[in-house]
């Protein structure tokens, strides 16, 4: 089974990578670029077979590694 976890930084948090690729962009010439987010996405496979076990201990991973949960949000998806 495979996860698909997705890390963003919650808002109000500031983005100085974002605000690089900002930046940068618009020293590349494309004009109108508003805020830019960067974030994270992590792939997991999982020996586990139910979906409902391998979201729980994705969701655990998440809480002890794979997010800073005082500035990150993050989403979980199993297939």
């Amino acid at each position: 089974m495979k996860a698909r976890v997705e890390v963003t930084l919650k808002p109000g948090v500031l983005d100085p990578q974002g605000e690089a690729v900002r930046h940068a962009l618009g020293a590349l010439g494309f004009e109108g670029v508003g805020e830019v987010r960067v974030g994270k996405v992590i792939e997991v496979d999982l020996a586990a077979t139910d979906a409902a076990a391998a979201e729980a201990e994705v969701e655990a991973m998440c809480q002890k590694l794979l997010a800073n949960t005082v500035i990150e949000n993050y989403a979980v998806e199993i297939a």
